[in-house]
This record gives C-alpha cells, sequence and structure tokens, in this order.
C-alpha cells in the first residue's frame, strides 16, 4: 500500500492543477466586487507569494544553467537529464498546499489579522525563533527521515535526485511538506503572537526561506571560501550549497537546515565539508572537453529554447508557444546586446563513453549570416572557438548549420587554412548529415528532385544517387554550377543528372530532397504522395496535406549517453542534428584528419558504418 501522505492528491491533474488556485482568486474577486469594493488582502497576499517564490525557484535554476558563467563552480559535474526534468516537473506542489494552509490559518487564527505593512521587533522575534525552534526542530525531524519506515517512504523520494538543483528543493513528500510549514511557521505565527508580526515579515522571511533552502540544492558554490576564512564563525551559522551536496551524496550527515552549528552539536558535521568548499572555490571540478558542437541561434524564438531561460520547455523539441510573446521583448533586446558584445558561450553538455562533449554557441543569429557586413564578425567569432578549444586541448571540433557555410569560410577550409598546425580537428559533420538522407530514400527510387542541388550536401547526394544509376532532377539556375558537378560523376552515369530550372519539371517526382525552403506555390507541383525529405534549416512548412514531410537529418546518439537534458532545435529527446552526430562518430573514430570543405563522396558509406557501429541509431 501506498504510505500516507506520501503522493500529492493533485498528481494526475498536470496543467489542471493550477485550477486548484481558483478558490483563492474568486475570493479576490468577489471581496473586491461585493465587498465594499475592496479585495481581500489576505488570499491577495497568498497569490503574490506563491508567485514570487516561484519565481525564486526559476531564478535560481536559471544561474545554475549559466554554465557560461558557473561551470568553474558546480559542485556536481553530472548533468541534468532528461529523466530528473520529467521527475521534477511537478516541483511546485508544495505551493499549493501551502497557498491552503495560508488561507486556514488566516480564517482561524486572529492575531494575523490586519497586520501592520512592517514592525522591526518582529524581524528580531523571528530571529530568535528561527534558531531557537525551527532550526533544532529541522534538524532532529530530519534525522528521522534519513531512518528506516521514514526514509524508505518519504524522504527517499527526495535523494533520488541525482543533481541537486534549486527545483529538488521544492521536490519531496507532502508530509515533509506540512513539516516544512511548521518549521516555517514557527517564527511567523509566533512574532504575531506577541503582537509583532507584519505582512513585510511574511514575505520577508517566508521569501529569504526559499532563497536559503534554493541555494542549498542549486549545485553552484556561491559562497567564497575566504569568506569562512576571513571569519571562521560564518561556518557555523550559513550552509553552502557544497555542504548540503554532501548531504545529498553521503546521506549520514551534514543534516541542518541552514545553520551547521546544530550538526556540530549533534555530531553530524561532514569532515570533508569545507575542504570541499575550498576545493569547488578553486575551480578544480572544471573538465576540458573532448569534443566541441560549436552552433548558432536560429531566431529570436528559438534563442528562449535554453536550459537557462526555461529548463523544462529546452527539455522538449522547440516549437512556438504564446507565453514566448511576454518574453520576446526581453529576447530581442539580448540579440542586440550580444550582436554589439558578445563572444562564444557554454549552452550544454553531456557525457559519453566517460567524454565530456560540449555545445557552444556562436553569438550570432540565423539572419545575419547572410548580412554582407557581418560576415567577417561572423568568421572571428568561429575563428576564436576554434583557437580556444585547441588551446584547452580539445580533440575535435564540429560546424553546425550555417558556421559551415561555403560562402562564408568555404566549409571551414578558412580556419584550416589560416592555421596549419591546430591539434583540433575542424569538422562539418555533412558526411553523415548526407549518409542519413541518402539512407532515407525508399530503395525503388528511380528518380528524385533535389533543391540546393549545387550546395555542398546537395553535390555529394546527386554524385551518390547517380552512381546507383538514379536519376536525379537537379533544381539550379546555373549550367556552369551544373556541369562542373555533372563532370565529377563517373562518365557512364554522368547522364543521370539532369538540369531543371523550374519546379514544374518534378511534377511527375514523388521523390523531394529539399537544400532550399519551399513556398507554398513551389510546394504545389509536387504529385500527391511525395515525401519531403530535407536539409534546409529552418525546416519547411508542411503545406500539403496528401505529402508527408521528413525533419532534419538527425540521428540518436547511443544509450549510453549521460547528462543530457536539453533537445537541440526541433529534434526529439535524445536526437541530435545529423552533423552534430558526424562530429561524435569523428570522434569516436579517433580520425586524425579535418572534415571541411566538400564531401568525400567515397567516404559516406564508411561514416554511416562507423555511426551504426558506435551505437548511433537512424532517426
Amino acid at each position: 500500500m501506498v504510505a500516507l501522505l506520501s503522493s500529492w492528491p493533485w498528481d494526475n491533474l498536470g496543467v489542471y492543477k493550477y485550477l486548484l488556485y481558483g478558490p483563492l482568486v474568486a475570493k479576490v474577486i468577489y471581496s473586491s466586487a461585493w465587498e465594499q469594493g475592496k479585495a481581500d488582502q489576505w488570499c491577495l497576499h497568498i497569490l503574490i507569494l506563491c508567485s514570487l517564490r516561484g519565481f525564486i525557484h526559476q531564478l535560481w535554476s536559471s544561474f545554475h544553467n549559466m554554465l557560461f558563467l558557473t561551470r568553474r563552480r558546480r559542485v556536481l559535474s553530472d548533468g541534468v537529464d532528461f529523466k530528473q526534468i520529467d521527475k521534477e516537473w511537478d516541483w511546485d506542489n508544495f505551493l499549493i498546499l501551502q497557498s491552503f494552509i495560508g488561507a486556514l490559518v488566516y480564517y482561524s487564527f486572529l492575531p494575523i489579522r490586519n497586520l501592520p505593512l512592517w514592525d522591526p521587533r518582529g524581524a528580531i522575534v523571528a530571529l530568535l525563533l528561527h534558531v531557537g525552534v525551527s532550526e533544532p526542530l529541522f534538524y532532529w525531524v530530519h534525522r528521522a527521515f534519513h531512518t528506516g519506515y521514514l526514509f524508505s517512504h518519504y524522504h527517499s523520494f527526495h535523494h533520488s535526485i541525482p543533481v541537486p538543483q534549486s527545483f529538488t528543493a521544492g521536490f519531496a513528500t507532502p508530509l515533509e511538506h506540512l513539516f516544512l510549514c511548521a518549521v516555517m511557521g514557527v517564527p511567523i505565527l509566533g512574532a504575531c503572537l506577541l503582537g509583532t508580526g507584519s505582512a513585510g515579515l511574511v514575505y520577508g522571511y517566508v521569501l529569504l526561506f526559499d532563497f536559503l533552502r534554493c541555494m542549498g540544492h542549486c549545485n553552484v558554490e556561491v559562497l567564497p571560501h575566504g569568506l569562512f576564512d576571513a571569519l571562521p564563525l560564518l561556518r557555523y551559522l550559513i550552509y553552502t550549497p557544497t555542504y548540503h551536496s554532501l548531504h545529498h551524496r553521503e546521506k549520514n550527515s551534514n543534516f541542518c537546515l541552514f545553520m551547521p552549528l546544530f550538526d556540530a552539536l549533534g555530531g553530524t558535521t561532514n569532515s570533508k565539508s569545507w575542504e570541499l568548499h575550498k576545493e569547488i572555490n578553486e575551480g578544480k571540478n572544471d573538465e576540458v572537453p573532448d569534443f566541441v558542437f560549436l552552433v548558432h541561434v536560429v531566431d529570436v524564438s528559438s534563442s528562449i529554447h535554453v536550459p537557462f531561460i526555461f529548463r523544462t520547455f529546452g527539455s522538449m523539441p522547440y516549437s512556438f508557444k504564446p507565453f514566448l510573446l511576454v518574453i520576446w521583448p526581453a529576447a530581442f533586446i539580448t540579440m542586440l546586446v550580444m550582436w554589439a558584445w558578445s563572444k562564444t558561450f557554454l549552452i550544454s553538455f553531456y557525457k559519453l563513453r566517460g567524454r565530456l562533449h560540449q555545445i557552444w554557441a556562436v553569438p550570432r543569429y540565423g539572419f545575419q549570416y547572410f548580412l554582407p557586413f557581418g560576415r567577417d564578425g561572423i568568421n572571428d567569432q568561429i575563428e576564436l572557438a576554434i583557437l580556444r578549444a585547441d588551446k584547452m586541448g580539445v580533440k575535435v571540433l564540429s560546424l553546425a548549420a550555417l558556421n559551415k557555410n561555403e560562402a562564408l569560410n568555404g566549409g571551414g577550409t578558412l580556419f584550416v587554412s589560416n592555421h596549419r598546425d591546430l591539434k583540433v580537428r575542424v569538422v562539418h559533420g555533412n558526411t553523415l548529415t548526407a549518409a542519413v538522407i541518402l539512407n532515407e530514400i525508399p530503395k525503388d527510387a528511380k528518380e528524385i528532385f533535389l533543391t540546393g542541388a549545387t550546395s555542398k550536401l546537395g553535390r555529394a547526394i546527386a554524385l551518390y544517387l547517380c552512381r546507383k544509376k538514379i536519376r536525379v532532377l537537379m533544381l539550379t539556375l546555373s549550367a556552369e554550377r551544373f556541369q562542373k558537378i555533372q563532370k565529377e560523376a563517373p562518365p557512364e552515369c554522368q547522364h543521370y543528372l539532369v538540369q531543371v530550372t523550374k519546379y514544374q519539371a518534378a511534377q511527375n517526382c514523388k521523390t523531394w530532397i529539399v537544400g532550399k525552403w519551399l513556398s507554398p506555390r513551389e510546394q504545389r507541383w509536387a504529385p500527391p504522395g511525395t515525401h519531403f525529405h530535407q536539409f534546409v534549416v529552418p525546416p519547411i512548412i508542411g503545406f500539403r496535406r496528401d505529402c508527408t514531410y521528413g525533419k532534419l537529418a538527425a540521428m540518436r546518439l547511443p544509450q549510453d549517453v549521460q547528462g543530457l537534458g536539453m533537445c537541440e532545435y526541433t529534434m526529439d529527446r535524445g536526437m541530435v542534428h545529423a552533423c552534430h552526430a558526424g562530429g561524435v562518430v569523428h570522434f569516436l573514430e579517433g580520425w586524425t584528419h579535418h572534415e571541411v570543405g566538400a564531401i568525400d563522396v567515397d567516404r559516406i558509406d564508411v561514416v554511416w558504418r562507423a555511426a551504426l557501429k558506435h551505437g548511433l541509431a537512424p532517426a
């Protein structure tokens, strides 16, 4: 049987659980409209407090995931994976519970009504009650939760999270949050009973309580070690994220709420606490990646699809959400700031077979790659990233999307030719992208329509297909470019490559490979039943209901990937763009050559087999 108060009554309601705030909202509206035109202040305060408390948890989550700021001071070096994100999805259940309790206390406890805005005496009373009652009460009950039945049926739920974050502070059973509510309520109710309570005390104490709990769970050391060396007494007055992380790892020490004094008195202080705190402050947890995938921002809306904005949103494939409109102006201003002053930064990471893989972002947006005056600046950003990776000891750096644009830098040849002594291997991963697309094509296909036909990928796909004796209708207005590609084909296969200049030429072809964005008008030339394979970013919009649309070329990372918790743009969970996967294969195979410039058609099958050998799977 499920233990009493070990699960939330509204677990199965999903987003509809927020309707439980309805009575509070209704009370505010009703009292404002019909009770002398004055809103119910206490219910309004509860709603505002819940919003502010959620905001504090979100801010700490954003801070933790700003790896470009926090990577050197992270306590645990592991990443937060999809499993943990899903588990903590309903971290805010406790806010609903405590809003009910707040309303109950107000309507049944007279001293809390008609509180003044502020009374400084209340802060002193609350501090004394916190130190004298809340801290020791939490310490002893917390220790009890680490024994037998209470741990296995309740507290183990909280400790099942591998990498604590701010949301982990709210991830516990109803019984534990009822206890926390009592711990938090003692100083507030005590001050009210003594006539020193105030609205400011309620706000200040509750928000500070949440702030410190989030800090302890944030997995980023924020307190400098020198502070504790200068003022040793502070070691007993305030805990640190490092201090609390040892409790999560070893579970037999560091039980305090916020004050390690009570661990010292109870003999449960972990002896490694302050030495580890010093090591974290010195940045000893900072690791050098073996592989880097260098991306760029697609557009303003997709720039919000990163873990340090909304972790849960970033863990799902990107799609436009109405709430994005609220923060779109801030994202637009951020784009302008990044354009004026910024450098390549770390977005996320994961580990594969014990090796660290990182994703870096060039602070440029898709449209900026097509501005003539922006080309040199973008290449400078990419070049600096390559040189930085080389200096750090990165093994392979893979260029994503427009960072490897032929017109921009020759598919990476510009950097390799300018720095011939590079130890880091610069690759574009397009060989595997071509392989993925080619392996999606039906085996019985006799004719293919190809747009973006003279691009790097288009060229490789056309040459590969003609060798298989498949007729390729290459859409291009440039006879010169077409003839150059045609001459690369074996003489006996050249007639399989056919130049076309209009979409009408494909009105009987049911297999389209799209390397250039298609409008609805252009798509209408495809016959019913056509399948659109594509390698264009952003992907085309499916306007035809009588046709099918493939996703961007992608592969699923091997099953032993660790700490992966972010989706790449529109990719499904666990999937990465094929050019990303191509770089991973390059690293896993230990190839020592640069993969830049044109795609070697002879290597397409080699790279495909290598990807399958290492456990990467087709979409």
